[in-house]
């Protein structure tokens, strides 16, 4: 059951004057009322859990397996090559990205280590032509989950663990 931290003011009414099922923004930033019936534990649960420095994860176990595992989906997937860096050509930096994944119930389920290319060092023209994100957009999600939830479809969650574009690249990038 979602309970607010704080109650919804007199205002929180609509135009026909049936009760909002939601609070408006107004509402949760004039809110000043103290919050009440609250334990405080004396731990803080927003604190990060995933490692900021490469150093940091290397003393742990369960990151080192995770990045071991990226390696081995790079590998596997033939993502590149080896070979040296020609003359006057520059290579792009990488990056560790580490997130621990949770269930809803705030369970670690998994911890994910991902090597990324710093594309931010790229220069339009000399390292790259163009881009793409084969990323769907959160309001086109909302509108099929909307047309499901409508509908009474069943919607299903799938992780996939390593995706790789099968695109062949015209240019060479070095990393």
């Amino acid at each position: 059951m979602v309970q607010w931290a704080t109650p919804p003011s007199d205002e929180s009414v609509g135009s026909d004057g049936v009760p909002l099922r939601y609070r408006t923004i107004s509402d949760l930033l004039d809110s000043i009322e103290e919050m009440q019936e609250f334990e405080y534990s004396g731990i803080c649960l927003a604190t990060a859990e995933e490692p900021r420095t490469v150093g940091e994860a290397m003393s742990e176990e369960h990151w080192r397996e995770a990045m071991r595992s990226e390696m081995q989906a790079i590998e596997a997937n033939r993502t590149c090559d080896v070979s040296v860096l020609p003359p006057k050509h520059k290579a792009i930096g990488l990056k560790w990205v580490f997130k621990v994944k949770k269930d809803p119930s705030g369970k670690v389920v998994k911890h994910k280590a991902r090597l990324v290319a710093k594309g931010y060092a790229q220069r339009h023209g000399v390292d790259f032509d163009e881009d793409f994100a084969p990323v769907a957009r959160l309001e086109t999600v909302r509108v099929l989950l909307a047309l499901a939830a409508q509908g009474g479809w069943e919607v299903h969650h799938m992780d996939v663990k390593s995706a790789f574009l099968n695109g062949d690249l015209i240019e060479t990038v070095y990393v």
